[in-house]
């Protein structure tokens, strides 16, 4: 079916669909900085294989969709939210859930089982707040709440996550990204140098664009905490989170779990903050498992 583009929310967003058009949709939401090309070929393939209609796209300042603009000042926009005021931003998580759901509308979708890594995790979380009748089920992976009393990052994690390479050339920027994913990978699975290149290398070619990164962290930093708004999800919840996690810590998954009435929460030892390929064979279960549970409680209504 290829990539395509649509009007969504009012910008430009790129998005594939890859199938089969008869299966049951599933979005799926990237994290901080990173495309649609991130995703392991073992979890999309398996969610199809499972009758899974599979469905990514960019989020808007990353990959093909649109670029904005605006430079946020990070520690203006925290200082607004500890304080209760409304932080100057170009835009919000809000915003960012609701290019997802025009992906929906662009493909004539009513409603859509979601799924988010990070960043992403928070996006699907906040479609469920914003737009719970567009959503049967949401998965809410390696995430966590905006909650300001949890623990932290590792340092060493999240200098991983925000230093910019020495130079700007394809080679250095994918050996750079190589260094700083080692750093938090699942530490029982790591990737072979060969694989993990090959995956940054995709997510360069399919774009490198850094000054998103501003603009997307501003969007996560100024949605402040989700706790309270999570209290009143209904949409069938799971959250899955590594025990290893040192960039988001197992703590906001658990967080994520105990704020959203009803939610599944599956830790696993091992996991890191990423998605090994061993792993999914074992993400594939868990999602159908609570997709299938969430269309029966919906037909029962």
């Amino acid at each position: 079916m290829g990539m395509r583009q649509t009007q969504a929310n009012g910008i430009t967003v790129n998005f594939e669909d890859l199938g089969p058009a008869d299966g049951r949709p599933i979005l799926f939401v990237n994290g901080y900085t990173s495309t649609m090309m991130s995703w392991p070929a073992e979890l999309m393939e398996g969610l199809g294989a499972r009758g899974f209609r599979v469905i990514r796209y960019d989020n808007r300042d990353v990959g093909h969709s649109e670029k904005l603009k605006g430079m946020p000042d990070i520690r203006a926009v925290a200082a607004a939210v500890r304080e209760g005021r409304k932080p100057a931003i170009p835009y919000t998580l809000s915003d960012m859930a609701a290019d997802g759901i025009g992906v929906l509308d662009a493909l004539g979708i009513d409603r859509a089982h979601v799924m988010g890594i990070s960043m992403g995790g928070m996006i699907v979380q906040t479609m469920a707040i914003d737009h719970p009748g567009r959503l049967l089920s949401v998965t809410s992976i390696m995430s966590t709440t905006g909650n300001p009393d949890l623990p932290k990052a590792s340092e060493a994690a999240m200098t991983a996550l925000q230093e910019q390479p020495p130079a700007q050339d394809r080679e250095t920027v994918i050996r750079h990204r190589m260094k700083g994913r080692r750093v938090y990978q699942s530490p029982a699975y790591p990737m072979t140098d060969e694989a993990l290149y090959a995956r940054c290398a995709v997510e360069f070619d399919h774009m490198y664009y850094p000054e998103g990164a501003v603009r997307q962290y501003a969007a996560i930093v100024g949605d402040g905490s989700r706790v309270e708004r999570l209290k009143a999800v209904r949409v069938p919840f799971l959250v899955i989170h590594g025990l290893a996690d040192p960039l988001v810590p197992p703590e906001g998954g658990i967080d994520t779990a105990n704020s959203v009435p009803g939610a599944n929460l599956e830790l696993i030892e091992g996991m890191g903050h990423d998605l090994p390929a061993e792993l999914c064979p074992r993400f594939v279960e868990l999602i159908a498992e609570n997709a299938l549970a969430a269309e029966k409680a919906s037909a029962a209504e």
